[in-house]
């Protein structure tokens, strides 16, 4: 059936205290009326890295169906689209508990006022793992990166980590190696598709509890997402794998500023847990709000 509805698309920017800077995302609240075609129409208009698309809600019980398009296709799951989902809900209903149903499963959220009245989110992952790369992989994508064997960290092992999604990681060791990242888009989509990657999450260790990340997010039509909430869950796996975890489990990721839109990611693991925590505020961008989509369902 084709009807045609009004959805309201709100954006907001994840993982920051500023407008200018975090990772932009769509977040449509009523979408049930909306087909797989129509979101994905949505979400390539909106032209963010992700939207967010909330397709069934009991406000009762705080539990809410979520779905997430890149402007190429359907994600699994996506951090910072669930942060800022998170924020907007907690903004109209009130600040406390929330669950998504998502398609990488349940994701448990804690949200927050702060005293400044904006709102902070924190999404428990699905449980994480973390495996070694193989030569293979980490040979392809280093051609793809235009990067060698020798720019990287071998304290820090390159892993495939899963945190909702896999994601490459790649530890470099230095911070002007990172800062200095053009790499081959077609060439990493390719390899990325080829292992069912969502990011590479690319980091430079400055202490035991602060890390700088940029993620290239070619497969969703994206150079490169300024803050990644999966991949930083995904990460915190990582770092429990190796035995790495600072003493408090506790670290921040430091992204975005590469691309002038800093972003702040604070992440919490444990050795008696596999999910991690991820948390950060998000912030609404003034826009246009209403959109006319065709191919509800």
């Amino acid at each position: 059936m084709d009807l045609r509805t009004h959805p309201e698309i709100l954006r907001y920017t994840a993982f920051t205290t500023d407008p200018a800077g975090g990772n932009p995302a769509g977040v449509v609240l009523d979408a049930a009326t909306l087909d797989d075609a129509a979101m994905l129409a949505t979400a390539a208009e909106v032209g963010y890295s992700e939207t967010a698309f909330v397709t069934a809600s009991d406000h009762a019980a705080r539990r809410f169906r979520v779905r997430y398009f890149s402007p190429l296709a359907e994600v699994a799951f996506c951090g910072h689209a669930t942060v800022a989902t998170a924020v907007a809900l907690a903004e109209r209903i009130g600040p406390g508990p929330l669950v998504f149903d998502t398609p990488a499963g349940e994701i448990a959220l804690d949200t927050s006022a702060e005293p400044a009245g904006s709102v902070t989110a924190t999404l428990t992952s699905v449980p994480t793992r973390s495996r070694p790369a193989s030569d293979e992989e980490v040979n392809a994508s280093l051609a793809a990166l235009h990067w060698s064997l020798d720019d990287l960290d071998p304290a820090l092992p390159p892993h495939v980590a899963f945190g909702g999604m896999e994601h490459l990681v790649l530890a470099v060791a230095t911070r002007e190696r990172l800062a200095a990242l053009d790499y081959d888009f077609d060439a990493l989509a390719e390899v990325m598709h080829r292992h069912g990657w969502i990011t590479l999450q690319l980091v430079w260790r400055e202490t035991q509890d602060l890390f700088h990340a940029r993620d290239p997010f070619p497969v969703g039509g994206v150079v490169e997402d300024p803050a990644t909430g999966a991949a930083a869950a995904a990460f915190g796996g990582y770092l429990r794998t190796l035995g790495a975890l600072p003493p408090s489990g506790a670290f921040t990721i430091r992204q975005g500023e590469d691309l002038g839109r800093p972003s702040l990611l604070r992440v919490e693991a444990s050795t008696a847990d596999p999910r991690v925590r991820v948390s950060g505020q998000a912030l609404a961008i003034p826009g246009p709000g209403a959109l006319t989509v065709e191919g509800g369902a």
